[in-house]
């Protein structure tokens, strides 16, 4: 079904991607496109019924202030906190509140552009699954399937697009979370019936691990050495000619644009060569982290997948901090656990963006059956926030962390302390590592 589109400009505003999503939110389809797209690429583009223009402290390029070009204008057009060539500006800045942004705008949207409120998770999926089939054809495509949302929620697709045809490849390097290795196999191979190549790397990359206490030393010997394990599996299937990510718009928006200074750069499944020669397959590129997870949910994706914390590529490797140590890593992947299922049973588990536990390479005296003991502490993280740049600390409910406590010192060997991590970012990371 062709949806209505709604194009967002950006000329500068670093809040382009809360526009678009606030058109979303409405059900209307919008992208963001670059202020200096051209006629015929705006003409290329179906279904256009209208053009959101979004300046911003970033409307200098070498020294000039840049404009939409004048045939962007030939169609109904708001301008947000922007002077153009024609001096006009609809609206001055944008309200801080999404609610409020989002009446300001429903009348543009339908009113004026008489847009159809046609954009759903439903029709998305449909029309992914004919575009993969048009795209695949009779080839056969490849899937790292971390077990994380994105890939997951990809190769549920996939696999009700091309069946078969379909091969994912999942690797445990031994630094996964509780449980998660075993629940993609039950979801991909034992009820979706995927084509699920299983590695269990786990020894492989521990033995590569061995005494590296450096953060950014761990993270490339885990990224090159996953690209090496996918490499040697992929050579062991024939005829495999496209490759399966799970980019995301945010992947895209965050790598820069002409007006934005790049936030960060993605390379999907850990950079793989240039020289592996696939053709990419990203069905989910255009959207947002939350309709990824509605996606999920209308592909008939298990929640506690779909709503799966965000988790970095290393996994534990970044948690178990300094160097890795088996002792060190059960406690940080059991203690983690324990705070997942507290969390879920609290009802903060969508409430808080992320939240997970690390634990530190020192320890401290304490005592446990009436004896002095030396062991490790636990230390909590929960934070919330919306792009990842600033985090401030979510104000746990102290009978919900004395539980959590309680159960980490009786569940966990080997700890004796659990802390609570207060510093908001900045100063502090999200992550320890």
């Amino acid at each position: 079904m062709q949806q209505d589109m709604i194009i967002i400009l950006d000329l500068g505003t670093h809040e382009v991607s809360r526009v678009a999503r606030a058109v979303r939110s409405i059900g209307v389809y919008s992208e963001i496109y670059p202020h200096d797209i051209t006629e015929d690429q705006l003409n290329a583009i179906p279904n256009v019924k209208g053009v959101i223009i979004c300046g911003g402290p970033n409307n200098v390029i070498d020294g000039e202030t840049i404009f939409a070009g004048d045939h962007v204008y030939k169609l109904p057009n708001l301008v947000i906190d922007h002077a153009t060539q024609q001096k006009k500006q609809d609206i001055d800045a944008l309200p801080e509140c999404d609610e409020e942004l989002v009446a300001l705008l429903k009348p543009f949207v339908f009113e004026t552009c008489k847009a159809e409120a046609n954009w759903n998770m439903k029709n998305f999926v449909a029309d992914q699954i004919e575009l993969v089939r048009k795209q695949v054809g009779d080839k056969k495509v490849l899937l790292a399937l971390s077990g994380g949302v994105d890939s997951s929620v990809v190769a549920a697709l996939l696999v009700k697009a091309i069946g078969d045809q379909l091969y994912c490849v999942h690797v445990n390097h031994g630094l996964m979370r509780k449980g998660e290795s075993e629940q993609v196999i039950e979801v991909f191979q034992n009820q979706l019936k995927a084509n699920l190549v299983y590695v269990d790397a786990s020894e492989r990359f521990l033995t590569k691990l061995e005494g590296v206490a450096d953060p950014e030393q761990k993270r490339k010997i885990i990224g090159a050495e996953f690209i090496r394990v996918f490499e040697e599996e992929a050579r062991k299937l024939t005829e495999v000619s496209l490759l399966a990510q799970g980019t995301i718009y945010p992947d895209i928006v965050e790598s820069g644009t002409k007006t934005a200074k790049m936030v960060k750069s993605h390379h999907n499944v850990g950079g793989l060569p240039e020289d592996m020669q696939f053709e990419l397959v990203e069905p989910l590129k255009f959207l947002f982290k939350d309709e990824v997870r509605e996606c999920g949910i209308e592909l008939g994706l298990p929640g506690d997948m779909v709503y799966r914390q965000p988790f970095p590529g290393p996994g534990l490797g970044v948690r178990c901090l300094g160097a890795i140590t088996m002792d060190r890593l059960t406690a940080v992947r059991e203690s983690d656990a324990i705070l997942r299922e507290e969390f879920a049973n609290a009802g903060l588990d969508k409430k808080v963006w992320q939240y997970f536990t690390a634990v530190p390479d020192f320890k401290s005296v304490g005592v446990r059956d009436n004896a002095r003991c030396f062991d490790y502490p636990v230390i909590i993280r929960a934070v919330n926030t919306v792009d990842a740049m600033t985090a401030t600390i979510e104000r746990i409910d102290y009978d919900v962390l004395e539980k959590i406590t309680r159960r980490i010192l009786n569940e966990v060997p080997g700890v004796n302390r659990v802390l609570y991590d207060l510093s908001p970012k900045p100063t502090a990371t999200i992550e320890w590592e």
